[in-house]
């Protein structure tokens, strides 16, 4: 059962006897088999009544659910009629964190297209190689990031529109700000995810509309608990897995809001915790501790949660951050192949020097190289399983 008219994606998976074993062992994880992810994040809340919530903030911008559902609608009608992209279509997504990515990647699954959002440093060559690998066609773009994707050799076959020149912007607003979701499939490839490359080319990994949700329903349920009144930023580009669930899937499944930062070094990321009044916030260990010497100079007494992956948490700077602050930070471990955070305790079970335990939803055991679990206090493999698992496309 798919949606999708364009099967790269569909034919380019693995066969499904080398699917991981997934698990949906709890209530939660129960998915309809027609599910478009962008509903369950957005369009919901306008249906609801809460399209007045404020949804997604800039330093100098504020757009309410029900904006960024008209905005998205419109982008996703210029992808349709204008660029004739069809379900199934890869779309690189190229910019710095900010609200029109935002609407443009929720654009993307609104017209049952496949989200490529790249990372703003990445370079001709990166680019190149995600085009290739996943056979991107079009492109949504800030005007800001066009060279190094003009520099591109495919960059004649790839059908470009830009915002920040004016581009896409005449285009949404020649269009209706309504759109009905193309009726996905809960297992269509919704999003794909390049890994950072360390054992060799980067890899495709893909992740369908339910797997978005199950980070959701996991993670941001039972570990991180957004809460409606909450404000969530930090430091990762959505297009890294890390930003994308902590800084957009969490807190617009909760009815939360996010402020989404271009610069969010420890110093901007300080001054926008005090003027925004920041709850919680997603950032690296270096971070932390660039941070924990700031703090004199700023007041950050509105946040309540402080999330860190993507290296080793120390536990000196756990402790130093803990003892300034007062504040447990929530470490994990995730990677682009799980989509999100996979170990990691709440606020409550939080163990300095301590990674955590698997988040409900997931299993995680030690493993010798046979595959067989090894006794406890040895060392061996990290085995996880849960709603979401590694998929690699053509690979």
């Amino acid at each position: 059962m798919t949606a999708h008219v364009d099967r790269f994606c569909a034919d380019a998976l693995p066969p499904r006897t080398k699917w991981p074993d997934l698990l949906f062992d709890l209530p939660e994880l129960r998915f309809d088999p027609v599910m478009n992810a962008s509903d369950r994040l957005l369009d919901v809340h306008v249906r609801e009544g809460r399209g007045g919530r404020r949804c997604i903030l800039s330093p100098d911008l504020t757009w309410t659910y029900a904006q960024l559902q008209q905005k998205a609608n419109q982008i996703a009608r210029v992808l349709v009629e204008e660029m004739d992209v069809v379900p199934g279509n890869r779309v690189l997504l190229r910019g710095f964190n900010s609200p029109m990515l935002a609407a443009c990647w929720f654009a993307v699954l609104k017209a049952g297209a496949v989200a490529v959002t790249a990372m703003p440093l990445y370079r001709a060559a990166e680019l190149q190689t995600i085009q290739e690998k996943v056979r991107v066609e079009h492109a949504l773009c800030d005007i800001r990031l066009a060279d190094e994707l003009n520099a591109t050799e495919n960059r004649d076959r790839l059908r470009t529109l830009f915002w920040g020149n004016g581009e896409l912007e005449a285009a949404m607003d020649a269009k209706p700000d309504s759109f009905e979701n193309v009726p996905t499939a809960a297992e269509d490839v919704a999003i794909i995810g390049f890994t950072s490359g360390t054992t060799g080319k980067p890899k495709a990994a893909a992740h369908f509309h339910r797997d978005l949700i199950a980070t959701c329903e996991t993670y941001g349920r039972h570990v991180l608990q957004v809460r409606p009144d909450d404000l969530i930023a930090g430091s990762p580009p959505l297009g890294f897995t890390f930003g994308l669930g902590g800084l957009l899937l969490f807190p617009l499944h909760a009815g939360a809001a996010t402020l989404l930062l271009e610069k969010a070094q420890p110093e901007p990321l300080l001054q926008a915790i005090a003027q925004h009044k920041v709850t919680t916030i997603f950032t690296a260990p270096v971070a932390y501790r660039a941070m924990t010497d700031m703090l004199e100079a700023h007041d950050i007494r509105s946040l309540r949660s402080c999330v860190s992956a993507g290296e080793t948490l120390p536990k000196p700077v756990w402790d130093a951050w803990h003892a300034a602050t007062g504040l447990r930070i929530l470490d994990g471990i995730g990677s682009t192949e799980m989509l999100h955070i996979f170990i990691g305790s709440p606020e409550d079970r939080v163990v300095a020097g301590s990674t955590g335990q698997p988040v409900p939803g997931y299993i995680a055991q030690i493993h010798d190289d046979s595959g067989n679990e090894v006794a406890r206090g040895e060392i061996g493999r990290l085995a996880v399983k849960g709603p979401t698992g590694c998929k690699y496309l053509d690979d």
